[in-house]
C-alpha cells in the first residue's frame, strides 16, 4: 500500500476506526486488535475501543500468527472468537449480526459467510476449535484451517460483496473509499 492503511481516512474515521465502529455497531464489546506493522499508528486507532496486543512475528508470518496472539488474550469465559480483517472496512453491520445471531441460535462451532459461493470475513469459530489454531504452524494457514474443517462449516448467505472484499492496493482504497466527511 505504501502507507499504513489501517490509518487512512475513512468517511469521519480511519479504515481501523470503521471496523471497530461495525463491530461495535454489530454488538460486540470485548474486541481484541492485533498490531503488526505501523504498530503505534495502529494502537493510536485502537486503544480507545480494544485491547491492543503487538504479534511480534507479523513480519515472519501471515495472519496465522496474528490470529494465534489474539486468541491468546480472549478472556476465559469467551465460548467462540469472531476472526476480522482490520482492513475491510466495507464489511457491513448485518453481515457480522447474521454471524453472531447463526451462532446463538446453533452453537455451530465454525460460521462463515459467503457471497456468490465465496468464502469471506468475518468468521466465527468457537472456542473448541481454539487449540487446532494454536498448534498451527507456519507455513500452515488460517485457509487450511477452514479446508480441513470444510465439512463443519455453516455457510450463512450474505447479500453483498463485502465480505470479500479488502484493501490490498492503492487502487482498492481509492475505488471503496467513502467520501471524507468534515
Amino acid at each position: 500500500m505504501g502507507q499504513p492503511k489501517m490509518s487512512l481516512p475513512w468517511g469521519g474515521t480511519t479504515v481501523l476506526g470503521k471496523v471497530i465502529e461495525t463491530l461495535k455497531d454489530a454488538g460486540l464489546q470485548d474486541l481484541i486488535v492485533v498490531t503488526g506493522g505501523a504498530r503505534e499508528q495502529v494502537e493510536a486507532i485502537a486503544r480507545a475501543s480494544a485491547q491492543v496486543v503487538f504479534n511480534v512475528e507479523y513480519s515472519n508470518s501471515e495472519m496465522l500468527s496474528s490470529i494465534q496472539r489474539g486468541l491468546g488474550m480472549i478472556k476465559p469465559e469467551a465460548q467462540a472468537a469472531l476472526i476480522c480483517l482490520g482492513d475491510q472496512p466495507q464489511v457491513q453491520v448485518g453481515s457480522v449480526r447474521v454471524i453472531l445471531q447463526e451462532y446463538e441460535s446453533t452453537g455451530a462451532s465454525l460460521i462463515v459467510p459467503s457471497y456468490q459461493m465465496k468464502r469471506g470475513h468475518p468468521w466465527l469459530v468457537a472456542r473448541e476449535l481454539w487449540n487446532e489454531i494454536l498448534e498451527m504452524r507456519s507455513p500452515e494457514s488460517p485457509r487450511e484451517f477452514l479446508n480441513h474443517h470444510a465439512k463443519e462449516i455453516k455457510y450463512i448467505n450474505v447479500n453483498t460483496p463485502s465480505i470479500l472484499a479488502d484493501l490490498d492496493t492503492p487502487d482498492d482504497y481509492l475505488k471503496s473509499r467513502p467520501e471524507l466527511t468534515k
